[in-house]
């Protein structure tokens, strides 16, 4: 079938999906239905991941371990995610060039369900999961949400993503507003069944999404194409613009994960504030130290499921009322500058002024920004790439290049505090310097995008 056949089949009038839609951005005829069901599986994933982080940030800051304070264990084990992706990044890359699009999102989904099952028993048995469940949960979370918006910007070319990922985006925005209340309210013990019954049902909508993508021949031999081409990493090597796009998350990870030190210093100073060590006279010994230790661990959980919530009612509204007006206002360059233009204000007013309320407020703002507006632009920086860049080097970025930053936080944090004894308000001002670096990179991202999308558009 051509493509002239092709287009004559597509619909001419907004279904009620389009237009329930139309609020958030421009849907055209037909584009209602799969931008949905994205929106859906979004909100699922992301959903079961503040279901199942909410309840981790209270046993890593309260208790520690390894002789290290909780923020630094928590900054630590990020090191050891990047290690670790050095070696699922080629071997993801690897399957991915063996079989179609589908089979390696079920592949994915299958790992991830068992090694949920896996730290149930364990947990269920007794035994301490806190330390590798908070390094699990933090590559599965950055893998499962690059591998979805690789999936996506296959499924779309670069005029479509400008205007529908605004809307997928707002699944993610939402799925982290409902998240943090429901890990508030239910038991530890049912927090992995939870977060595994949430995963389930993506991997149906996944499917729904490829038979609605096989009613045209083009659609249908994409699908079952495997994703050809080079390796990751040397795919990422080779391109400048894919190089830079590494650098600018590797920066904006740099500063945010530095910026959840300075968060979980101040979370963990205010627990010790709310409950004193001249809590519990009425205890002695291990049983008062033990008592002390679990009251300040449910500080910290009600402190960071506010927080969570604040964070993703912010990134929402923004997702829903501001980013697709933005991205068509700005442009996709211009509104690269906003996210470092925020954590510059943030860390700036951190430095200057301090305190527990302030840095939870910058920080709501900053992530607030970043899970919204900065987290569709970037996913918009990939749509003018082959089929290899989106779901190899794409991979390559979202994670390795995301726990690359925190691995250099934590370097950072260790220098900071052991070697020049620089504690949270210190740290703002490095991220102040930081993020300087963030916006030459920036500016340097624009200019290979523009280069790029003027080879795109010169006829042949």
């Amino acid at each position: 079938m051509t493509e002239d056949a092709e287009t004559a089949r597509e619909p001419t009038q907004l279904t009620v999906l389009d237009r329930l839609l139309q609020p958030v951005s421009r849907v055209r005829p037909g584009e209602g239905l799969v931008a949905a069901l994205l929106l859906a599986c979004m909100f699922l994933i992301l959903m079961s991941f503040y279901v199942m982080k909410t309840a981790r940030e209270g046993m890593i800051l309260a208790r520690g371990s390894f002789g290290l304070r909780g923020q630094e264990l928590k900054t630590y084990a990020t090191a050891g995610m990047a290690l670790i992706l050095c070696v699922l990044v080629p071997a993801y890359a690897t399957v991915a060039t063996r079989v179609r699009r589908i089979k390696l999102v079920d592949c994915s989904y299958f790992v991830v369900l068992a090694s949920l099952g896996v730290f149930f028993v364990l947990d269920t048995l007794g035994l301490s999961i806190g330390v590798p469940f908070f390094v699990w949960i933090g590559l599965v979370n950055v893998f499962l949400v690059a591998q979805f918006w690789s999936y996506a910007n296959d499924l779309y070319n670069e005029e479509q993503g400008k205007r529908l990922f605004a809307i997928i985006a707002l699944g993610g925005a939402l799925g982290g507003v409902v998240g943090p209340p429901i890990a508030s309210i239910v038991p530890a013990s049912a927090l992995l069944p939870i977060g595994a019954a949430t995963l389930l049902p993506c991997i149906a909508l996944f499917h729904v999404i490829e038979r609605i993508q096989a009613r045209t021949p083009s659609g249908q031999a994409r699908a079952r194409a495997p994703v050809d081409g080079r390796g990751a990493f040397d795919l990422v090597l080779r391109d400048r613009y894919l190089l830079l796009i590494a650098a600018l998350v590797f920066i904006g990870s740099l500063v945010k994960t530095t910026g959840e030190y300075v968060l979980s210093d101040a979370a963990a100073h205010r627990a010790i504030e709310l409950v004193p060590a001249t809590a519990h006279a009425e205890l002695v010994g291990a049983a008062r130290t033990h008592a002390i230790i679990q009251d300040r661990s449910e500080a910290i959980d009600h402190i960071y499921a506010s927080f969570f919530f604040w964070v993703n009612l912010v990134s929402f509204l923004i997702q829903a009322l501001v980013v697709s007006r933005a991205i068509a206002k700005l442009g996709v360059r211009r509104a690269l500058f906003v996210m470092p233009i925020v954590a510059l204000g943030a860390y700036g007013l951190i430095a200057a002024i301090g305190g527990f309320a302030l840095v939870r407020a910058a920080k709501v703002a900053e992530n607030g920004t970043e899970y919204s507006l900065d987290n569709t632009v970037r996913q918009t920086l990939f749509l003018p790439t082959g089929r290899a860049a989106k779901y190899k080097a794409k991979a390559a970025i979202d994670t390795l290049a995301v726990r690359a930053g925190d691995s250099a936080s934590a370097l950072l944090i260790w220098i900071a505090i052991h070697q020049i004894g620089m504690r949270g308000r210190g740290l703002a001002f490095v991220n102040v310097a930081l993020v300087a670096a963030w916006l030459a990179i920036a500016a340097g991202l624009v200019h290979r995008h523009r280069a790029l999308r003027v080879i795109q558009e010169a006829p042949t």
